[in-house]
């Protein structure tokens, strides 16, 4: 059975007699896996691994939060679904180590103790929304979590929400709502000021910043950004300059808050920072309450620093009734609704089922956060050498020699493209879970790769290796080599030493183009013999007859030669495992001096 990426593999030794009925099963992660073969083994029974898992029950997604209704119909067309809202963090806990997934919104604390509690099982955690500072990424890594947002479909939502309170505040939209409802008519006390002309500092200029800024653009606004990672040809495109912290702090009469809680930006807007700010300046936040240290933006309110404040989200959510920000009589306050349209909740209900249904699924997700971040289009392009860099792993490993420790590994791209031009992070990581998932009972996936290798004692290197031609394609090929091991397979060992196996992209297909030194060309699918013989007539015949005879189907052969006459190496594709006594036929025949079977 082929494993998927979002099943746990079992490892068994599996020691046939030449009876085939007769079978024993024990727990293993040996390397001693494949069936191989030498002249001068020909006697001795073989012992090799089948990895199986188990895929026929479907995932349990845990849905923590409310979701829309199409993102939920998504899910249960796929998994098995538990609805179950306010959960306390004990009762997380308990149920977590019962789910593949889970979903949540911002109201979910998602901890370490969650990740430990889930005993390995939990695969993707989907944040509905952008932010995810209430999921403890560094567990999910070190769990091999996967961690997916909805970052595009409240864009629109949370930038209008956004203009929304930057326009009430401006206006004394609220303020004077309560008044006549209160049964007063205070004109003269709710006097706004204008925003044409004003300069509006957006801070933090990704997808909600950039769309708030365009909206602000045509109020007439002039418009700066403060933003360490946005390309300044992209805030050129719409207008906005992209200028310095303190600039933006000192220059603007208008600042909206647009980035992420991190380490970094808590409490960004302090004492110190609300020291350099426009006496009179509004401030207007709808990304995360924790930027703002709100002890000093009500001292700054007291004492004129800041005029007004407009704010959708809180340290402390819901606040406390007797917050001094809440109550102040210049600040407008909203219940975190930034993401609430009825278009955005659809909309991102429909987002993050989707990458969490394409995560359990194994497929690339565009929207990981604590994976290597590949645009969309990338993931497309690369979608074939993903395959091939994996299947090279784990074809390189089943290589090696039982007893020996794999340490040292070299990954070799080679390419028209500039460095800059190809990332191979994804790569690298999916090169690591094909050459540990096999001898491991560790799950490996891009999240983890890096930690998981690294913790092992695996140093892989990479070396870039640039062609000329065109640049149309990422890859020509990828070479991979383990050093300082013994091959099941001689024939495996290069010249230089090690155990080397190359292979490109054919019409999007993963192709094995060398193994060693011999030239090969075969399709990386279903499993592969690997034989080594004298090179004479008959012996594609001899082992297709073999294969035949037991009805195992051979989907290709090819064979690649030193010489005529010489040493060839036969590589054929098979759809199932061959039984036992035709892989002890096809070494039984005189010219075949060596072979290995190997599961992809």
């Amino acid at each position: 059975m082929a494993m998927a990426a979002s099943a746990s593999s079992s490892g068994f030794f599996f020691t046939p007699s030449l009876n085939k009925s007769s079978l024993s099963l024990k727990p293993s992660i040996s390397l001693n896996f494949g069936f191989a073969i030498t002249n001068h083994q020909r006697q001795r029974p073989t012992t090799f691994i089948v990895l199986s898992a188990a895929m026929d029950a479907k995932p349990t997604v845990l849905v923590a939060e409310k979701l829309g209704e199409a993102g939920l119909n998504l899910l249960k067309g796929f998994a098995n679904v538990d609805c179950s809202y306010n959960l306390s963090p004990e009762e997380l806990c308990t149920k977590i180590s019962l789910c593949d997934a889970l979903i949540v919104r911002s109201g979910t604390k998602v901890s370490r103790e969650v990740f430990e509690s889930s005993g390995g099982r939990l695969k993707v955690v989907g944040r509905a929304g952008v932010g995810i500072d209430n999921v403890d990424l560094a567990a999910a890594t070190e769990h091999g979590c996967l961690v997916v947002n909805a970052p595009t479909a409240n864009t629109v939502a949370a930038a209008e929400h956004g203009i929304a309170l930057l326009t009430a505040m401006a206006r004394n939209v609220a303020q004077a709502d309560a008044s006549v409802k209160a049964g007063k008519w205070q004109r003269n006390k709710y006097v706004g000021v204008s925003l044409v002309g004003k300069t509006l500092a957006v801070m933090g200029f990704g997808k909600v910043g950039s769309e708030v800024a365009r909206r602000a653009k045509g109020l007439g606004m002039h418009v700066i950004a403060h933003d360490p990672y946005a390309p300044a040809d992209r805030a050129r495109a719409i207008g906005v300059e992209l200028v310095s912290f303190d600039q933006a702090m000192s220059s603007a009469d208008f600042i909206s808050l647009h980035m992420p809680l991190t380490p970094s930006t808590s409490k960004i807007l302090n004492e110190e920072n609300f020291a350099k700010m426009k006496k009179g300046v509004r401030i207007v936040n709808v990304a995360r309450g924790g930027v703002i240290d709100e002890e000093a933006l009500v001292k700054a309110l007291d004492t004129g620093i800041v005029a007004q404040a407009a704010l959708d989200v809180f340290t402390e959510e819901p606040p406390p009734k007797d917050s001094k920000l809440i109550q102040h009589e210049n600040v407008t306050v909203t219940p975190h609704l930034g993401a609430s349209t009825m278009e955005a909740q659809e909309g991102v209900a429909i987002e993050i089922a989707e990458a969490v249904v394409g995560a359990l699924k194994g497929e690339l997700a565009a929207t990981a956060v604590n994976a290597p971040m590949v645009p969309a289009e990338v993931l497309a392009e690369l979608t074939p050498f993903v395959a091939l860099a994996e299947k090279l792993g784990r074809m390189a490993v089943q290589l090696v020699a039982g007893g020996s420790g794999v340490k040292t590994v070299k990954v070799t791209y080679a390419s028209a493209r500039a460095p800059d031009d190809l990332d191979t992070r994804l790569l690298r990581a999916m090169i690591t879970k094909g050459l540990i998932e096999p001898i491991s009972s560790v799950f490996v996936n891009l999240v983890n790769a890096d930690f998981t290798a690294k913790q092992r004692g695996l140093r892989i290197s990479e070396e870039r290796l640039l062609l000329d031609g065109s640049p149309e394609s990422p890859l020509e090929f990828i070479q991979v080599q383990i050093a300082n091991v013994e091959s099941k397979f001689a024939s495996a060992i290069s010249d230089t030493g090690e155990i080397k196996v190359e292979g490109k992209v054919k019409d999007g297909v993963p192709h094995l183009t060398k193994v060693g030194s011999f030239e090969v060309d075969v399709s990386l699918e279903g499993s592969l013999i690997l034989c080594r013989q004298i090179d004479q007539p008959g012996m594609i015949g001899k082992v297709g007859t073999i294969l035949g005879e037991e009805n195992v189907n051979v989907s290709f052969m090819s064979v690649g030669r030193t010489a005529p006459r010489k040493q060839a190496v036969m590589t054929i594709g098979v759809d199932d495992q061959p039984p036992t006594v035709a892989l002890k036929k096809i070494g039984e025949i005189p010219a075949v001096e060596e072979f290995v079977y190997l599961k992809l």
